[in-house]
């Protein structure tokens, strides 16, 4: 059984830092091998791109646009009537992959000549390419004051016609779309995929490899329960695992429902291979909350940061 690798999400992890280049830095100083962002799209990639490769970290996730936020949007797969909206979010969510790709390795983009053109502008080939980063897919909200069984319909049918397009489009960047369930009972209550089970049912239809399940233990606690059945039945298909204490979204180690240490063990058991993301809101200070990561590392026998 391979020990689970964990990535630092710094949209939420090391708040006494501003700016996200200096929380990377913070997060490849603190051990991570891999880090997250929710929303990159304000800062320069070039910075994103060299505080990741000075700190020795891999970005694995970041989010789709959420859309207009100041309207109350929160995600645009499922909403009816902004599906343009969606695609102009897909290819920029695209578009940053890549530029990271090539601002952080330092690559060059051969074959020039033999290459389809993108979209957004962009000429490459993806024959001397695969981006590590998996995007987010958000759903997005039920509409202010509709009933949700009344439009849950029109919804999915929205969804899945916005994730057949993505699938296509991630495809030819060999890149992986996630739909993450986010409970409707203390996060948001109007968002439209809540439970493990639409989500599963929803990739069943659209059948596409490369789009997979995002399992956030805090959501799938708080709507569902039953983590030891659900990560059994639904791990064949989760690309990302994301952790924090239930019900105040703290370290794995603060006061709550859920008992890490046997779920690190269930994921590393079922045979998980991916990265388990932290993202949870810090009780003090990020770096002295990590002692449960370095304990995590300790059992395991990895070397941490420094050593």
């Amino acid at each position: 059984m391979a020990p689970l690798r964990f990535s630092a999400n710094v949209s939420w992890l090391f708040p006494e830092l501003s700016g996200f280049p200096a929380r990377l830095r913070a997060a490849g100083s603190s051990g991570f091998e891999a880090a997250e962002i929710g929303w990159p799209y304000a800062e320069p990639p070039e910075a994103l791109a060299r505080a990741a490769r000075e700190a020795g970290l891999q970005v694995v996730l970041i989010n789709m646009p959420p859309g207009d936020r100041e309207k109350g949007e929160n995600g645009l797969g499922a909403v009816p009537g902004r599906q343009a909206a969606f695609r102009e979010g897909l290819e920029q969510a695209v578009l940053t992959g890549f530029q990271w790709w090539v601002l952080a390795y330092q690559r060059s983009i051969p074959g020039r000549d033999a290459v389809a053109s993108r979209p957004w502008g962009l000429v490459y080939s993806t024959e001397f390419m695969r981006l590590e980063v998996k995007i987010h897919l958000m759903a997005g909200r039920v509409p202010k004051g509709a009933d949700r069984a009344a439009v849950r319909g029109e919804m999915e049918t929205v969804f899945l016609e916005n994730l057949r397009h993505a699938a296509e489009v991630l495809a030819q960047e060999n890149l992986v779309g996630l739909l993450e369930p986010v409970n409707t009972r203390i996060t948001d209550p109007r968002y439209f995929l809540d439970t493990p089970q639409q989500a599963a049912a929803i990739l069943q239809k659209v059948g596409r490899p490369n789009l997979q399940l995002q399992m956030d233990l805090f959501h799938w606690q708080i709507m569902d329960g039953n983590l030891t059945g659900n990560v059994r039945e639904f791990l064949p298909i989760v690309g990302h695992v994301q952790v924090a204490q239930v019900p105040d979204r703290g370290e794995p180690d603060s006061p709550g429902e859920l008992n890490f240490s046997y779920l690190f063990q269930l994921l590393e058991d079922e045979g998980y291979t991916g990265f388990v993301g932290c993202e949870y809101q810090p009780r003090g200070d990020t770096v002295e909350g990590l002692s449960w990561l370095r304990s995590y590392w300790e059992m395991r026998g990895r070397l941490q940061a420094g050593q």
